[in-house]
């Protein structure tokens, strides 16, 4: 054989690197593809939300938790259906979530009752439901996984203990105490609470409850209601409003009929008490005393929603109930602090720094 020498056995030892340099990466690129067919594909969890609507500052909060909770980066899907306060509308929602056969199927109800057939029907297909918010009354309590919310009633219990100790506060006899009710959409669970919490504190405390008329949530309807009842109780001194969008409303209304609001009732002026106090705005309303009280409701579900559903996806059983921590809120410190069924709670007074706290 002919030895090679000067150029030509240089062309051929690079020839040499350039075959085995091919072979090393078509070797790699095997490899890899191998590596990429063999790996598991990380598991997308769906999750179906059924959103009563968007009837208030709360509401809409409580979608946007949902949204900031559940994304995509962190391995969710979420699909939101707006019922637009018809319990219809989220019926149908929920079965078109069985038809997807999504993972999870979480609930804010319109109303309590009613719901029995559909829960049944994802219980059926073997579909947890986690409700949110308002509660449902069924039959079976197996028909949805858990509840995550606020308790309505004891915030009712709140209001009403303030309201009393304001006045013993000010030396306000409690017959003077005249209360309109502008109530929330009648059947929902906040609207059953807080109503039961003023009409014990009534009860007990002997004030004169003129009207308990539904606002059904919204800022217009709130204040069409406080329109009617100013003409019609010209007495009331005390607006006990079931959420901030109608208390709003009654603000309007008050001050547009040349009356003063103000907690001095005393003196004339109109207090209006509230629910809810999750926006600036709202606190705003507070600091100038266009609101005396607000007795605060968390919206902030997605994070704990998101708890349960890790719980369950690692085969653990959570909690039936779940309530959430909640503050209130006051024009000022003529009551620091309540009890309420043996438990004592601040009563934060909304000053320029509190507005900070919130978007």
């Amino acid at each position: 054989m002919r030895k090679l020498t000067g150029k030509k056995w240089l062309v051929f030892m690079l020839l040499c690197g350039a075959l085995f340099l091919i072979g090393c990466g078509a070797k790699e690129a095997v490899s890899e593809k191998e590596f990429v067919e063999e790996k598991e594909p990380t598991k997308e969890i769906v999750i179906g939300f059924s959103q009563l609507g968007a009837e208030s500052d709360w509401r809409t909060s409580n979608t946007q938790s949902m949204k900031e909770t559940f994304t995509s980066k962190k391995g969710y899907r979420l699909i939101v259906e707006d019922g637009q306060q018809q319990q219809s509308n989220q019926i149908m929602a929920i079965r078109k979530f069985i038809q997807q056969e999504v993972d999870y199927i979480v609930l804010a109800p319109v109303t309590e009752t009613g719901w029995d057939t559909v829960l049944q029907e994802a219980k059926d297909a073997g579909i947890p439901v986690i409700i949110v918010d308002r509660q449902v009354d069924v039959s079976d309590d197996s028909l949805f996984t858990c509840w995550v919310g606020s308790d309505f009633a004891l915030e009712g219990k709140k209001a009403a203990e303030w309201l009393h100790q304001f006045a013993l506060a000010k030396d306000i006899s409690e017959q003077e105490i005249h209360i309109a009710n502008i109530q929330g959409t009648m059947g929902a669970s906040a609207q059953i609470g807080r109503t039961a919490g003023l009409e014990e504190g009534a009860a007990k405390y002997g004030w004169d409850l003129l009207a308990e008329i539904s606002g059904e949530y919204t800022q217009a309807k709130g204040k069409e209601v406080m329109e009617a009842l100013l003409k019609e109780e010209p007495q009331i001194n005390v607006v006990y409003c079931e959420n901030d969008n109608m208390a709003m409303g009654a603000v309007e209304a008050i001050e547009a009929s040349g009356k003063e609001i103000g907690s001095d009732i005393s003196k004339g002026q109109i207090m209006v008490m509230s629910f809810d106090g999750v926006t600036k705005n709202i606190m705003r309303y507070i600091l100038s005393n266009k609101i005396s009280f607000d007795a605060g409701c968390n919206p902030h579900h997605g994070p704990r929603v998101e708890t349960l559903i890790q719980l369950l996806e690692a085969g653990k059983k959570p909690d039936k109930f779940s309530y959430v921590e909640e503050r209130i809120y006051s024009h000022d410190a003529t009551v620091p602090s309540l009890e309420v069924d043996g438990n004592s709670y601040p009563v934060t007074v909304v000053t320029s720094k509190t507005l900070e706290e919130f978007q």
